[in-house]
C-alpha cells in the first residue's frame, strides 16, 4: 500500500466512502405533508398531478393524489403548488477524488476531497454516486464505514467498485496517472490471476468490478478474451456484476457476448449493426453512455447553473483552453449518436446515468449529470425515459433499494423543481430545493464552500 493510500485512509479526519445507505444527520420525527406538486414517481408511470406526500423520519410514508392521502395528526403542511417533484438522481459512473479544480492528481485523493465531490453531486440533486474502477479499495471501504456512521457532512452516498486491466493498460492517459500512483487498478495478465483477484474482491463483500477492454488506438495492451471471460465467469459465480469499458463495436460485441452485466460507452465512430443489436436483445445489459465528456464544455456558455460551483480561476482556465468552436467532425459524431442511442435502447440496452466526471474540470461533478440527460433527449430519448434512467434504474443496478423513486418506504431524497422536466428535460436544472433523507440541503452555504479558490 502506498504512502498516499495510507494518508488517504488514516491521516485525515474521516475515511473513504463506498457501498450502502449512509447515516446522515438526525431528522425530526414529526411528519411533514407536502401538497400540490406534480410528482414524477421515477418508475415511468404517469405523473401524479396535484400530488401529496408525507415524510417522516427521513422516509416517504404516504404518496398519492390529493384526497387519497390522509394527513397525520400534528403534521406540518408545506405547499408546493406550481412545483414539480422528482426523485433525486443516481450517478452510476464517475472517477472520484483526483479533481482539485485548481490542480488534478493523486495528491488530491484525500477524504476531504472525495467528500467535496460528493457534496457537489448532492448540490445538483444527486443522492448516490458510484466511482468506477479508479478508487483505492481499502481506503474506499474505510470511508464507507465513516460515512455510514455519520462522520461527514451530508453528501451524496458513495459507492465504488475496483477496476481490472492488463499491466500498463486500462484507464485513459489522464486517469492512469492517478490510478498508478495509488495502485488503484488490479493488474492481471492471466485467467488464474483474474479469478484470484475477483475472489479477493468478493471476500471484501464487493458486488461490482470494472474491466477495461480497450487498446487506446493501439497504444495500450488490451485485456484478452481468456482473461475477461475468467473475470466474468468468476464474478458471476460469486454473485458480482461486471462493468465492461469498450468503445469499439467489435469489443462491445465481445464483452456483451461474454456476459458483461453493464456496457460502458457508446460506439461513436460508426452506426451499430444488426449483430450488436441482436446481442443486446439477447443479453439486455445495463448501459452507461458517458458521452458528455467528449462534448464542448457547458462551462464555455456562461450558464449560471454550471458556473456556480467553479472557482473563478478554473472558469478562466477552461474558457482560455477549451472553448474553441466545434470541429467539422462534430456534426458527423452527432449524427452517429442520434442514430445509435435509440437503437441501443430499442434493442434491449437498459440505459443508466453515468458521466465520467472527475477526469477533467471542464466536465464537472453535479452539473454533468444534467448535461448527460440533455444529450440523451437531444438524441431521441424521451424525457420520461431519461428520468427513469437517471433515478430508479441506476438505483436498481447499484443495489440501493431505498432510492430512485418517490414511493412509500423509500428514503425521502427528492428534488423540488420550478418547471416540468417532462416538457423540457433542461428543467431538471430549475432546482428550488434538494432534499436528502427528508432534510433540505443548505445549498447557499454549500455554494460558498465550492467557490473558494485554491482549495
Amino acid at each position: 500500500m502506498t504512502s498516499l493510500i495510507l494518508l488517504a485512509g488514516i491521516a485525515l479526519t474521516g475515511a473513504w466512502l463506498a457501498v450502502a445507505p449512509m447515516a446522515q444527520t438526525r431528522v425530526a420525527s414529526r411528519p411533514v405533508v407536502y401538497e400540490g406538486a406534480r410528482i414524477i414517481v421515477g418508475d415511468g408511470t404517469a405523473p401524479i398531478e396535484s400530488g401529496v406526500f408525507v415524510v417522516q423520519d427521513g422516509r416517504f410514508t404516504a404518496v398519492g393524489p390529493k384526497g387519497a392521502v390522509s394527513v397525520p395528526p400534528g403534521a406540518t403542511r408545506v405547499s408546493l403548488a406550481g412545483r414539480t417533484v422528482m426523485p433525486a438522481l443516481v450517478n452510476a459512473h464517475v472517477h472520484i477524488g483526483y479533481e482539485g479544480y485548481t490542480s488534478w492528481g493523486a495528491e488530491n485523493y484525500t477524504p476531504a476531497n472525495v467528500l467535496d465531490h460528493l457534496r457537489r453531486e448532492a448540490y445538483y440533486g444527486v443522492a448516490a454516486t458510484q466511482s468506477v474502477g479508479s478508487s483505492p479499495t481499502d481506503a474506499s471501504i474505510a470511508f464507507v464505514k465513516d460515512q455510514q456512521a455519520g462522520k461527514f457532512a451530508v453528501a451524496s452516498r458513495f459507492f465504488f467498485m475496483p477496476g481490472m486491466a492488463p499491466p500498463n493498460g486500462g484507464p485513459d492517459a489522464i486517469l492512469i496517472k492517478g490510478t498508478k500512483a495509488l495502485n488503484a487498478v488490479y493488474e492481471v495478465s492471466t485467467a488464474d490471476q483474474a479469478r484470484t483477484a475477483v475472489q479477493g474482491m468478493a471476500a471484501k463483500r464487493l458486488k461490482h468490478v470494472k474491466i477495461w477492454v480497450d487498446d487506446r488506438r493501439g497504444t495500450y495492451p488490451k485485456m484478452t478474451p481468456e482473461v475477461y471471460n475468467a473475470v466474468i465467469g468468476e464474478a458471476h459465480r460469486l454473485g458480482m456484476k461486471v462493468q465492461a469499458h469498450a468503445i469499439q463495436m467489435a469489443d462491445q460485441k465481445a464483452v456483451v457476448r461474454a456476459g458483461a452485466d453493464v456496457l460502458v460507452h457508446t460506439v461513436q465512430n460508426e452506426p451499430i449493426d444488426e449483430e450488436l443489436m441482436a446481442l443486446l436483445r439477447e443479453h439486455t445489459p445495463y448501459w452507461t453512455t458517458v458521452i458528455g465528456l467528449g462534448d464542448r464544455s457547458e462551462a464555455c456558455d456562461g450558464d449560471a447553473f454550471v458556473d456556480a460551483t467553479y472557482p473563478a480561476e478554473t472558469l478562466r482556465e477552461i474558457r482560455a483552453k477549451d472553448c474553441a468552436p466545434l470541429p467539422p467532425t462534430s456534426a458527423a459524431r452527432e449524427q452517429i449518436l442520434s442514430n445509435n442511442l435509440p437503437k441501443y435502447i430499442a434493442n434491449g440496452a437498459r440505459l443508466v446515468l453515468g458521466t465520467d466526471a472527475g477526469i477533467d474540470a471542464r466536465h464537472a461533478f453535479g452539473w454533468a449529470d444534467h448535461h448527460e440527460m440533455t444529450r440523451w433527449v437531444r438524441s431521441g430519448i424521451s424525457p420520461m425515459d431519461a428520468i427513469v434512467a437517471a433515478t430508479s434504474r441506476p438505483a436498481e443496478l447499484i443495489g440501493i433499494p431505498d432510492l430512485g423513486s418517490v414511493a412509500v418506504g423509500k428514503s425521502a431524497d427528492f428534488l423540488v423543481l420550478t418547471a416540468n422536466p417532462l416538457e423540457d428535460i433542461r428543467n431538471t436544472r430549475r432546482i428550488d430545493k434538494v432534499f436528502l433523507r427528508g432534510t433540505a440541503l443548505d445549498r447557499a452555504a454549500m455554494l460558498r464552500e465550492f467557490r473558494k479558490e485554491g482549495r
